[in-house]
């Protein structure tokens, strides 16, 4: 039978401001209900150092249900952890064994400034939505459900690219901390649908330009970003960007 409760070793990052040089510092947990998520199981490692007189570790959280993409590490070098399809709040302790050493670290790359020890600041994929602009619909009396009709399979498409949660695993990922999965998916979640094909083109052009902008490298077809994705958004969402890219390119003046 399994073993209920283990014992860890974690080291951690700990960081005290964006201007201060971080370090890691090491941390034993005895008795760690492999029950818990790994978020809850920090929550532990919190109130024994509160309890101690010392500083928290920062991680960011919301829903803690896979859905806000607030929160996010690096756990043994892999965002997320070991766990494929899964967020860091939803994986869970069962996954480790009696006696693992953890490394637990924040997300690292250019766009994403660490704030304090596991938080980051995530702007930069909110800048990258806003630079792809909004979806122009007529608007009036309530329409009739069949009026603009989307096949099944492309209609299903466009809702795995939405499934995307902007946590920024595939950037982290990233050997060259591209972002072209997370554009990707939003390129293409619009791109398959009629009301997005208006502004098609210079959403396009938009993402690209701004992705150059805050610093986010170009894909090296790695796949990294693929496998660390916890709502396992394929890479065929970049190629539509591409080209889409192309597409605008060509055809814009």
């Amino acid at each position: 039978m399994a073993k209920q409760k283990i014992d860890i070793t974690l080291q951690i990052w700990r960081q005290e401001n964006p201007q201060s040089q971080g370090s890691f510092q090491h941390y034993s947990l005895s008795g760690i209900s492999t029950g818990l998520s790994f978020l809850e199981m920090l929550d532990v490692l919190n109130e024994n150092l509160t309890l101690n007189g010392q500083e928290p570790v920062a991680f960011d959280h919301d829903c803690r249900e896979g859905i806000c993409g607030m929160c996010g590490a690096v756990v043994n070098g892999r965002p997320h952890g070991p766990e494929p399809g899964t967020t860091l709040c939803q994986l869970h302790m069962r996954h480790f064994k009696d006696g693992d050493h953890l490394v637990i670290e924040p997300f690292r790359a250019r766009p994403f400034p660490i704030e304090r020890d596991l938080v980051i600041d995530r702007g930069s994929l909110d800048q990258l939505i806003q630079a792809g602009g909004y979806v122009s619909v007529n608007t009036g009396g309530t329409p009739e459900a069949n009026t603009i009709a989307i096949p099944r399979e492309t209609a299903e498409q466009a809702m795995d690219a939405a499934a995307c949660i902007g946590c920024g695993a595939c950037v982290a990922s990233c050997p060259n901390g591209s972002a072209m999965l997370f554009a990707g998916a939003k390129v293409s979640q619009l791109a398959l649908l009629p009301q997005g094909h208006p502004e098609g083109r210079e959403r396009a052009l938009n993402m690209v330009k701004r992705m150059d902008e805050l610093g986010f490298g170009n894909c090296g077809n790695e796949r990294e970003c693929e496998a660390s994705c916890p709502k396992r958004i394929s890479i065929r969402h970049i190629a539509r960007l591409n080209r889409e890219f192309i597409k605008a390119a060509l055809f814009s003046e």
